[in-house]
This record gives structure tokens, C-alpha cells and sequence, in this order.
């Protein structure tokens, strides 16, 4: 997957592609592989680089939803189970079956939570992962030795999906140009083509050069997620506003407060929402928040207000309190949620995803959630491809083995989460960590840049590793080793590893619990 290659051949297209998608989150990179898997031409810009916003930030579950099912959203809970199964069988590299534990400390609890995870097991049908079982106060302390054991009495038992987003992402980004498609971030459409007032493409700049780009398309996707109302108002400048931000954040904390297998979830805490303690690359990430906000950015901050929740609720449901000197890490990130009237209650607001065109052809697809990309991109091809009139062909992606895809034990864990290709990076050498406290080694960040598009310190250490979720601190420390791998494999002189670095401090100092950069004030009200 080169940059360089998908620019070169979006200058010189002398033809129409049919598609020219906007946005390289989970829709837009999903939309990219289900349209060139059906034999389409295809073209992705995104503006920065792939899943740097919502679609890194999640509390990374492939999940039917819980709080779906309790607000009676059977059908949107049965199309995110049956999406769960496929992406467990075509990303098996990266989506995994987690054990989920739901501690009881009222009498009625356990009945009233058992019966509604069978129901869960039910609609999940043959894809399901386990069943779910009611278990003891001794079994519970076995799963979450760690857990509250005041008025525990037992728990609820249950199976889900866990998964690392932004790999995902740059998965998808390789599958689709594997498939054809041309692909390029930080290339950012500033505005639209338009012949007889339809859409016939996008004006696009490449942030790095500076260069002007016309790409002509059939028919442009707008999946740019909490930013579509930006390009429809570049469509139409009375178009109303359809996508309300609501934030969520997570704290990231040692694997010492969370040492099993299991996760915990709180079915409803104090502002409504499910809260999670979940075990990722052992590390715990807990969260998460559903706080309306009034602004939109691509680098959000978590609220006061919303640390001081999950801190409080972690050292509600965790024997041990965590500290302030404890967090690892915290990272906020913005859900685009289709606008229902009144949105100060953005937890109660539907995650099923919204397809609209409009009266020039520009179809805007947003809502929904990673679980469920895969369907939305199927939908979205199905309109797009009625919109242009190019041929209309069947969805190929149920079945479709992801970038990675492998049942082989990969036995180094820094290398799991790129499946098949742990092969090529492991022929690299290179295997030293560039950090005690970090995984990453070398071979990884030269394989970022050959294969992986990174482009910057950032795109090595918050999307292609997660070493800045998992120790914003030690990720500070190792951005100068990054920075002087990554020049050489980029042709990168001093002063772009200084800029870099300097660039990498600043973002990452967002992250670490502490620094006056990581919390923003609440707003006014």
C-alpha cells in the first residue's frame, strides 16, 4: 500500500472512478473494500491519517450491544451479533472472544441480568461466542479476583467480541488496495465537482506537497463521520445539520486492577450509560462516558467531569482504588450520532446508521459503529451504485478474509496483531524494543512505512502500535527512536525528526493523566 502510487494514479486518471470515497474511518474504509471487492474503481482521500479520529478512540468491543437489547432495539442488536460472528471469522488475527462478567450485588440482579444475557445468546444464534451461566461469589472471585467483594453475590456470565480498532482500520486500508482501490491519507477534500448541479467528484490538496488534486467520480461517498455536515454543507449551504457529537472517554490503567481474562461490565451506572473494564494488550482500558458536546475536533480532551466518573466507578467496582499516578493513559474520542430533536440525551439516541442523498447525488452515510461497518458499507454500495448507474453487482464482503487473516499461533506477542504478515516483519530483524516499557521494535516501524502508510511519529504510535493508549509516558520517551527510524525509511532529513518529535510531545502530553492538556474544562451551561 503506497501513497505515492494511489496519488501518481489519481493524477493521471484519464477516466471517471465510480466511486470516490471521503473519509478513512471504519465507513469509509469498509465503503473502499466492499466497492473494489464487487469490481469497482475506487478512490479514498482522508485528511489525516486512517482512523484518527472516532475510529482509534473506541472501547475496543465487536459487541451486539447490551444497552441495545434493554431499550428494546431487537433488530439493530440482531444485525450487530451476526456482524460479530463474520468479523470473528474474517479478522480472526485481530477479533478475539472475551469473557464478560457482570458482578450482582442487589437480589434481584442475578435473575433480571441472567435472563436478558439468554436472550443475547439467543439472537446471536449460531455466531454466538458462549453461552452465557449464572455464577457463584467463589466463581466470580476466581474470573475478577479484583472485583468489590461488599454485598457481592454473584454474577452473570456472558460472551462478546474484543478487537484493535485502528489495526482494523489499517487492515481494511490494505485490503482495499489490494483489491484495486487507490488510497491516500492526508489528502483532504476542500471541495466538491459539480456539472449541471450534480456531483462529479471532489477537489482535493495533498497536505504534504501542497498540490491542487480534481478527481472525477460517478458518484462521491461522504463518510468523513462527525465532519459530514461540513462537506454537505460544501453540497448544498442550507442543508440542516444532521449529526449530533456526544464523547466518550477511557482511562487506561496496569493489568495489575483487572488480572484474569474476563472483563467487567456495569450494566448502568449513574448517567445511564454501560460501563466496561476491559483487558487489552494487558494493560485494563475502563470507560466509557456519553457527554454531549457542542464543538467538533479530530483531537478531543476528556472533561473533568468525565474523569472524575470512571475514576470513581473504578474504584467503585475494583478493590483496589486507582490513583492518579496509576493511569496509564486517557484518550476521548467523538461518536456521530444521526440528530433526534433534542439531543442533550445523546446515551438514548439510536446507533443505527443513516444513508442520505441528495438532490445533486452526494450520498452521506454516518451513525452506526464499528461493529456493524461492514453492513453499512453494503448499503451504502447498494445506493451508490443505483445513484451512478453503474452496473449493480452482489456484496462480496460476508465472506471476505480481512489483510492479516490467519489461524496460525503467532507466538511473539507484538506480532499478533498483524496475523500473516508477522512473517515479513519478523524477516526484518530487528526485534529489540525501542522502549523497556513498549513492545514496539524496529522491524514495526520500518513495516509501517513500506506497507502501512505511516506517515508520521503519530501514525507509528497511536494507530500502528498502540503505544500511546497503553503508556503515553514511555511513547514521549521512545518518539526520538521512532522519529530517526521512520526519517530513514521516509528520506527524512534533522529537522523533520526535530519537528516530529516536538509535534509528538505536545499531541501525547493530551494523554497523560496529570498534564494540564489532557482535561478539558467542562463548558459552561
Amino acid at each position: 500500500m503506497k501513497r505515492e502510487k494511489s496519488l501518481e494514479h489519481i493524477k493521471n486518471a484519464t477516466e471517471p472512478y465510480d466511486f470516490c470515497i471521503v473519509g478513512g474511518g471504519a465507513t469509509g474504509l469498509g465503503t473502499a473494500v466492499d466497492a473494489a471487492s464487487r469490481g469497482h474503481s475506487v478512490v479514498l482521500v482522508e485528511q489525516a491519517d486512517f482512523a484518527k479520529g472516532t475510529s482509534s478512540r473506541s472501547t475496543k468491543l465487536v459487541h451486539g450491544g447490551v444497552r441495545y437489547l434493554q431499550q428494546g432495539n431487537v433488530s439493530l442488536v440482531l444485525e450487530a451479533l451476526r456482524e460479530r460472528g463474520r468479523l470473528t471469522k474474517n479478522a480472526p488475527h485481530l477479533v478475539h472472544d472475551l469473557s464478560f462478567v457482570i458482578p450482582n450485588y442487589s437480589w434481584w440482579e442475578g435473575p433480571f441480568y441472567g435472563i436478558g444475557m439468554k436472550v443475547y445468546d439467543q439472537l446471536a444464534g449460531k455466531l454466538g461466542l458462549g453461552p452465557s451461566k449464572w455464577l457463584s461469589k467463589e466463581e466470580t472471585l476466581k474470573r475478577i479476583p479484583t472485583v468489590e467483594t461488599k454485598d457481592l453475590s454473584g454474577s452473570v456470565s456472558y460472551h462478546d467480541g474484543q478487537f484493535d480498532d485502528s489495526r482494523l482500520a489499517v487492515n481494511l486500508a490494505q485490503t482495499a488496495a489490494d483489491l484495486g482501490a487507490k488510497i491516500a491519507n492526508y489528502t483532504k477534500c476542500t471541495g466538491l465537482l459539480k456539472t449541471d448541479g450534480i456531483v462529479t467528484g471532489v477537489v482535493a490538496e495533498d497536505l504534504e506537497s501542497g498540490e491542487t488534486l480534481e478527481i472525477h467520480a460517478r458518484c462521491v461517498i461522504n463518510a468523513t463521520g462527525i465532519f459530514v455536515d461540513e462537506l454537505r454543507s460544501k453540497d448544498e449551504s442550507t442543508a440542516k445539520p444532521m449529526v449530533t457529537v456526544s464523547q466518550g472517554i477511557h482511562v487506561v490503567l496496569p493489568k495489575e486492577f483487572l488480572p484474569g481474562n474476563s472483563a467487567i461490565m456495569i450494566p448502568k451506572t449513574a448517567d445511564g450509560r454501560v460501563l466496561f473494564a476491559v483487558p487489552w494488550h494487558d494493560c485494563v482500558v475502563v470507560g466509557t462516558t456519553d457527554t454531549p458536546l457542542p464543538e467538533k475536533s479530530l483531537e478531543p480532551r476528556a472533561l473533568a467531569s468525565e474523569v472524575e466518573f470512571v475514576m470513581e466507578h473504578a474504584a467503585k467496582y475494583l478493590t483496589k482504588d486507582p490513583q492518579p499516578e496509576d493511569v496509564l493513559s486517557i484518550f476521548a474520542g467523538l461518536r456521530p450520532l444521526v440528530s433526534a430533536g433534542d439531543s442533550s440525551d445523546t446515551a438514548a439516541i439510536s446507533r443505527d446508521h443513516t444513508i442520505v442523498v441528495s438532490n445533486s447525488g452526494l450520498i452521506t452515510v454516518t451513525g452506526g459503529k464499528w461493529t456493524t461497518y461492514r453492513k453499512m458499507a453494503e448499503d451504502v454500495i447498494d445506493q451508490a451504485e443505483m445513484v451512478s448507474g453503474v452496473d449493480q453487482k452482489p456484496c462480496e464482503t460476508a465472506t471476505l478474509q480481512i489483510r492479516g487473516w490467519t489461524r496460525t499461533v503467532i507466538p511473539e506477542a507484538n506480532l499478533k496483531p498483524y496475523g500473516a504478515d508477522a512473517q515479513a516483519i519478523r524477516s526484518l530483524g530487528e526485534t529489540d524494543k525501542i522502549h523497556p516499557l513498549l513492545s514496539l521494535t524496529a522491524a514495526e516501524i520500518r513495516w509501517h512505512a513500506r506497507e502501512e502508510m505511516a506517515r508520521s511519529v503519530e501514525d507509528v504510535l497511536a494507530r500502528r502500535s498502540r503505544s500511546l493508549l497503553l503508556n503515553a509516558r514511555a511513547s514521549i520517551e521512545a518518539a526520538p527512536a521512532v522519529a530517526r527510524v521512520l526519517a530513514e525509511e521516509l528520506e527524512k532529513d534533522e529537522m523533520w525528526i526535530s519537528s516530529q518529535i516536538a509535534a509528538y510531545e505536545t499531541l501525547a502530553r493530551g494523554y497523560v493523566f496529570g498534564d494540564p492538556a489532557s482535561v478539558a474544562p467542562d463548558p459552561v451551561k
